[in-house]
């Protein structure tokens, strides 16, 4: 893997010039105005503060930028990990989501040397589409209090929701001010003045400026220390005091791996989207190792779990970035903006903040995606997207992820099992023009078409089916649409030939599949019928029964 890294980043750097380091500074100035405020409000959303948002951003675009599967990740906190550590922070506290973060660090490199990332690619896009779209409505009920000043109880989203029911609701006028005045920046805010200064930039520093001028009495996003290692943050000591504590180490097992199967989604579907964009291949096991040490080194500075980042990965990539340099220089400059910035940025309304998160929630959603779903009417998409999609919002990622695949699992099961039985008389005229000629009338022979498997689930159906045969005198069953047979249907077609032949009934079988014949032989069927009733198709069957008649 060294070898290959090695070799990826050679290529990578041949031919770098000042025009391609110019380039890549550009980009990486550009990502970084996307990033900032995105970094503040995930900090925020997260349970912890923007400070921690904005280290996460830092180490994950050094670190996991350096080591990463590609040319083009750009990492860092995400409004999907904010939505799964806001219920851990609710309940363990900011040191439990460190603590989580550092495990789920050891989880994805786990995964990396076991090439776990492969199972992504197994998860149904409806599914994903799902747990994408329940992620957004955590994230939006997690910023209803910023939002509007108010405030709720609960470990969850859903549960905060209920609580305003026994505490109230009562928004605080100001602090809505802020957040629909960002949100209304952010919808009405020019497309191509976008691509050079990011809409939820704009937004903030113009919510920061009311602010400024007005000093309205809202909550603020807080102190920004000027250091790298906040006060807040992992040591030693706290994980060995958990890893010695079983039954604490086996509270944060859970959450670590949905936090560590988060970022393995998020990292591979966000390195395979935008591989396509830069035509380079990702590189997943060496991506989850790069999400694994980032992970694990990031929480000893304060900061949150971190995952790839299809936004500002897009923004890298469309900006003109052309080597890892990119992630460097946005982590460059984001160091910059705390230590110069800092004070300013302290007096960012947290509703502000909200209003970012309010509008990035809606356009988390995969609208077009989900039109189709529904549009096109694709019922068994569609219970697999709002399955998982209330599974995500109600449970957690790892269990709507189970729930969505499960669910998928079995449609796909109930849709492939279903046997079709097709019963016809012999149509001589068609075999004529096939240029196969039958002397004899063949009344009372029947042709049987059978596709789909021959299992315990369909030999009633089958049963079912054969009763309508009742007066034929030869019957041609056509199995080769067959794929597979299991003992129950054997014992099933070896009753039914047994009282065929008793009312002296021709039985006869065509087109049988090697791996069914395998089978069929292994169990004695074929010794019982006899190896003269097994043919190749329906037509040699048919001038089998043809030359007996003559």
């Amino acid at each position: 893997m060294l070898k290959k890294y090695v070799t990826d980043l050679k290529k990578e750097f041949s031919g770098y010039n000042g025009k391609k380091l110019s380039a890549d500074l550009m980009s990486g100035l550009t990502v970084a105005a996307v990033a900032l405020p995105l970094a503040l409000a995930f900090g925020v959303s997260s349970g912890a503060d923007a400070a921690s948002g904005l280290i996460t951003a830092i180490i994950a675009g050094i670190v996991i930028g350096v080591l990463g599967g590609a040319s083009y990740q750009i990492s860092g906190p995400t409004g999907a990990m904010a939505a799964i550590l806001l219920t851990l922070s609710a309940k363990n506290g900011v040191e439990g989501v460190l603590f989580a973060g550092f495990l789920s660090g050891i989880i994805l490199i786990l995964a990396a040397l076991l090439k776990v990332g492969k199972l992504v690619s197994y998860i149904p896009a409806p599914v994903i589409t799902g747990f994408t779209s329940g992620i957004a409505i955590i994230i939006a009920l997690g910023q209803i209090d910023n939002f509007f000043g108010t405030y709720s109880e609960g470990s969850k989203a859903v549960l905060k929701l209920i609580s305003y029911g026994r505490l109230g609701f009562t928004p605080d006028l100001k602090a809505v001010m802020f957040g629909v005045l960002v949100v209304l920046i952010m919808i009405f805010y020019p497309k191509k003045l976008n691509a050079r200064f990011p809409a939820s930039l704009a937004s903030i520093i113009i919510a920061l400026i009311v602010e400024l001028i007005f000093d309205f009495d809202v909550k603020q996003v807080g102190d920004i220390p000027k250091s790298l290692l906040l006060d807040t943050r992992l040591t030693p000591a706290v994980i060995f005091e958990n890893v010695k504590d079983f039954d604490k180490l086996k509270e944060y097992i859970s959450p670590a791996v949905s936090v560590a199967a988060l970022g393995m989604i998020e990292s591979l579907l966000c390195g395979a989207s935008a591989g396509k964009m830069k035509n380079e291949k990702l590189d997943a096991q060496r991506e989850l190792i790069a999400q694994g040490v980032g992970n694990m080194l990031i929480p000893f500075c304060g900061g949150v779990p971190a995952t790839a980042a299809i936004a500002r990965t897009s923004v890298a990539i469309k900006s003109g970035g052309q080597t890892r340099l990119v992630s460097i220089f946005h982590s460059l400059t984001l160091i910059a903006s705390m230590f110069l910035l800092g004070p300013v940025m302290s007096k960012i309304p947290l509703a502000a903040l909200a209003g970012v998160l309010m509008v990035t929630a809606w356009r988390m959603n995969e609208w077009e995606t989900i039109k189709n779903i529904f549009s096109k009417k694709l019922k068994n998409s569609a219970l697999q997207y709002i399955i998982t999609m209330v599974a995500t919002v109600v449970f957690d990622l790892t269990v709507a992820i189970v729930i969505g695949v499960v669910l998928s699992m079995l449609i796909f099961i109930v849709k492939n099992c279903e046997l079709r039985i097709d019963i016809s008389d012999v149509d001589k005229k068609r075999l004529r023009s096939a240029g196969h000629e039958l002397s004899s009338s063949m009344a009372g022979t029947k042709l049987v078409y059978l596709a789909g498997p021959l299992f315990f689930g369909t030999q009633e159906k089958l049963t079912e089916c054969l009763s309508q045969l009742d007066g034929a005198a030869s019957i041609v069953f056509s199995m080769r649409g067959v794929p597979m047979v299991d003992d129950s249907a054997i014992a099933e077609l070896e009753e039914l030939f047994d009282t065929y032949t008793k009312n002296n009934v021709n039985i006869l079988f065509s087109g049988v599949q090697p791996r069914v014949r395998g089978t069929l032989e292994r169990a004695g069927f074929i010794e019982k019928v006899g190896e003269e009733r097994i043919f190749w198709d329906a037509v040699q069957a048919l001038a089998f029964l043809d030359e007996q008649s003559a």
